[in-house]
């Protein structure tokens, strides 16, 4: 996992997070984006990318973080709530069941989307992430915007 470092943005607005090659090799990385920091993930041959502090707390998802697959999708596991976050979409998911099915057995629900995710674009090699819309709010970005500076309350 390499560390968040400076990214640079590229006239069309799009922000170079890193090598592709790279990212496959090491399956992540982490990068500043528009002042946030942001994960990439390299999960069964597609990039993903989100805020990597977590919506419930201050946890960074880039760390010990546990990637699996549920129900079809690829899903990130907070390490310390294990709450269940879909990289495609930043849905978060739980285990619940209906009591009023006669033999209740627990399926994966969803929350509504908590995690803010960003588009990757992979160009000639290059690993882009597009700047977040902040017109729509998600849950994570009260602790993406909290620790803005290095990690630390800004």
């Amino acid at each position: 996992s390499s560390s968040a470092g400076p990214a640079e943005k590229e006239p069309d607005g799009l922000i170079f997070i890193g090598k592709e090659d790279d990212i496959k090799a090491s399956r992540r990385a982490t990068a500043k984006v528009s002042g946030r920091e942001a994960v990439v993930f390299y999960h069964e041959g597609k990039f993903h990318a989100m805020d990597s502090r977590c919506y419930r707390k201050m946890f960074v998802c880039a760390v010990s973080t546990l990637l699996q697959d549920i129900d079809g999708q690829a899903c990130v596991t907070c390490p310390w709530h294990k709450f269940k976050i879909v990289l495609e979409t930043g849905e978060g998911l739980y285990e619940g069941i209906n009591p009023l099915e006669p033999s209740p057995a627990p399926r994966w629900q969803s929350k509504g989307v908590k995690q803010r995710i960003h588009k990757v674009t992979i160009d000639n090699g290059n690993v882009y992430v597009s700047p977040p819309d902040l017109s729509v709010s998600f849950d994570s970005d009260y602790f993406a915007d909290k620790y803005k500076n290095n990690g630390d309350l800004a």
